[in-house]
């Protein structure tokens, strides 16, 4: 179980360092076209190639704010119980989410075919869009790798207790 914890904190950092080149890709490029629109010289398709860095940054957050507890979670009703229920709950939503996340993962993955079958582009650039919507389905599937790591963290928590 080490050598697979160790690989999905490799692609975690991997997808976090990415998330925030685009995010830094994103602010560089957004002051640039601001600076170029005042000597009337914008960047053509700056509104577009904001808004796919936007879902790639997104889509390689996602695996690393679930493994450092990053989301909003309700544990107002599992506080007071053991840890091993605690564990127990942890276990079954995180069962629960590894389904959702592996069906989002997978009719992304689909999608994506649909949209290189189709040859659909943006609009201004004309950038074939299936890249970003198959670098998505990866970060789903990547968030599925963090779930599966804490089912057995769990699984462990609830065999030690």
């Amino acid at each position: 179980m080490n050598k697979y914890n160790r690989f999905v904190d490799k692609l975690v950092t991997w997808l976090k360092v990415f998330g925030a080149g685009c995010l830094a890709a994103m602010m560089l490029l957004t002051c640039i076209d601001v600076v170029g629109r005042v000597f009337r010289h914008p960047i053509l398709g700056t509104e577009e190639i904001v808004g796919l860095l936007a879902a790639l940054a997104m889509g390689a957050a996602m695996p690393y704010a679930h493994a450092v507890h990053a989301h909003v979670g309700v544990d107002m009703f599992v506080k007071d119980l053991s840890p091993k229920k605690q564990a127990i709950i942890d276990t079954i939503t995180n069962i629960l989410a590894f389904a959702l996340f592996f069906i989002m993962g997978w009719q992304t993955y689909l999608y994506a075919l649909d949209l290189k079958k189709s040859g659909q582009v943006t609009m201004t650039l004309q950038l074939p869009s299936y890249y970003i919507v198959f670098f998505l389905s990866f970060c789903f599937f990547a968030f599925c790798a963090v779930i599966l790591a804490e089912i057995f963290q769990h699984i462990q928590e609830v065999k030690n207790s």
